[in-house]
Order: structure tokens, then C-alpha cells, then sequence
């Protein structure tokens, strides 16, 4: 898959797998540059392009009381401070048509949340930015269905489009991924694997989503084997306090021998 119209992954050898990968929400200054700090160190031993990710504010939580951000421009300042201080692109999610314009001016990617990539004006919204987009594809369809979401996009004269499957519902509170659909998805847009958001386990009881932290590798390996494009990967340095995702996320201290093993894996691959 070419990545020449993503100005953030041009430069990306098809042969490599790049990496979105940072913490589910921006909790303060000190934690989002002290994981970008130790992701950068990792990435660049190991030679993967690296997007820092970190959502603004979360709309999309199970209870009221739920964490759902610092504030807005807060989040956003420390998102682009991460950019210019580690000379590396950024995303967030947003929610909201007005907060396309407003994240724009912070970070370089753009992201739609997976339950509202149908939702044609935020699609849209973000599209008329003239920023790169992803598309997370919705638990609730098909991959094929998702050229539709990435038409939209190119329909708005911007073809810097990419999509991130974070698997599907399975019963009430499951998710699987059927690798079946990276080939289908990279026909028409770069795919990215959402690692740690396929291993979710939502709708529990408690109101907390659960999560299966222990299989991250198993599924990010198969992600790589069949030529994923990108791996998602949500890290924090203590999950267990994390204000948000924690159950699903991957402790910071095991990225680097995680990403190794990947890309070793990549490159005995990519003899075949």
C-alpha cells in the first residue's frame, strides 16, 4: 500500500509498519510528553515512523461519572507541545462538527471514533480540514462498507484518507478481528491494526469496559503477518491509574521488546 498522499507517512517504506501509539486520553502535560519521551526513544532505535496519539476529550464513556478530559484547548496545547518538542506528527479523535476546526489547528491527524464514522457531517467536517483522516471502522460493519466512509473523504478533494480496524462485536461484551478484512481495507485506503481497542471488553456490569491486555501481542502479531499498514497501540506507564482504557492498555515497560519482536517478524516476512 502506497502511503504517498499522507504527508505524515510518505516517506515510509512499504515494506515497514508504522505506529499511532500513546496514551487513550491526554490526562496532563507531565504524563503525555514523558510517554511520547520513551515511545520516540523506542521508535527511533528501531526505525518506525511514530504518530503520538492522545484524545483530546472523551465523549463516548459508559457513565456520567466517567473521566471525559482536562478541558479542551488544555488537552489540545499539550498535544501540539508534544509535536514541537519531539519533532513528530500527532492525532486525536474528535466528536463533534465543531471540533474538527478547533483540533485542526493543534494536531495533524484527525481521527473518527469508530461509533460515528457513519455520521456524514463530522465526516465531512473533518474532510474540509485538509487534514489527514482515519476512519476507525465501526464495531457494527463490514469492511467492505468502509469504502463508502473513505469516499466521503476523497468526495471533499482530500485524499489523505486512512482506516483503523478495532474489530467487531462479538455477543454483547466482546470484540474479535477478522483478519479477512486488512486486504479488503488496504484496496482502498492504508490500514492500521487498533491493537489494544479490538482486546476490549465493554458493556460490563460495573459501567467500566473490561479488556484483555494479555493478548495484545498475539493480535498485533497477526496484524503484521498479513501486511497491516499500521499498529494502534494505546501505552500508559501505570494503566492501572490510567483515567481511561486502562484494562486494555499495554504498560509502557514492555512496548520496546513487543515492537522488536514485531519487526523482526516484518522483516522475515517481507523475504517470502
Amino acid at each position: 500500500m502506497k502511503l504517498d498522499k499522507i504527508p505524515q507517512l510518505k516517506h515510509i517504506d512499504s515494506n515497514n509498519f508504522f505506529l499511532l501509539a500513546g496514551p487513550c486520553a491526554i490526562e496532563g502535560e507531565d504524563m503525555a510528553l514523558r510517554i511520547a519521551e520513551k515511545v520516540v526513544e523506542i521508535t527511533d532505535k528501531l526505525e518506525i515512523p511514530y504518530v503520538f496519539k492522545g484524545s483530546f476529550k472523551k465523549a463516548n464513556r459508559s457513565r456520567i461519572d466517567s473521566f471525559t478530559g482536562i478541558g479542551d484547548e488544555k488537552a489540545l496545547k499539550i498535544l501540539r507541545k508534544v509535536s514541537e518538542t519531539f519533532k513528530i506528527p500527532t492525532i486525536t479523535d474528535i466528536h463533534e462538527v465543531s471540533d474538527a476546526a478547533l483540533a485542526a489547528e493543534y494536531v495533524d491527524i484527525l481521527q473518527i471514533p469508530a461509533f460515528l464514522v457513519r455520521q456524514t457531517d463530522l465526516v465531512v467536517a473533518a474532510a474540509k480540514t485538509g487534514k489527514t483522516i482515519n476512519l476507525k471502522k465501526g464495531q457494527f460493519m463490514s469492511p467492505e462498507s468502509m469504502k463508502h466512509a473513505v469516499t466521503k473523504v476523497t468526495d471533499c478533494n482530500n485524499e489523505q484518507v486512512m482506516v483503523t480496524d478495532r474489530g467487531t462485536m462479538f455477543g454483547y461484551q466482546d470484540m474479535i478481528v477478522d483478519f479477512r478484512g486488512i486486504p479488503t481495507m488496504r484496496e482502498f485506503a492504508p490500514t492500521v491494526l487498533d491493537v489494544t481497542h479490538s482486546l476490549q471488553q465493554p458493556n460490563q456490569n460495573s459501567g467500566v469496559t473490561g479488556g484483555r491486555p494479555d493478548m495484545i501481542e498475539t493480535i498485533a502479531r497477526a496484524g503484521v503477518v498479513n501486511h497491516v499498514d499500521g499498529l494502534f497501540i494505546e501505552t500508559h506507564f501505570d494503566p492501572a491509574t490510567a483515567k481511561s482504557d486502562g484494562a486494555n492498555m499495554l504498560d509502557l515497560q514492555y512496548l520496546e521488546a513487543l515492537l522488536t519482536r514485531l519487526v523482526k517478524i516484518r522483516k522475515t516476512i517481507n523475504e517470502f
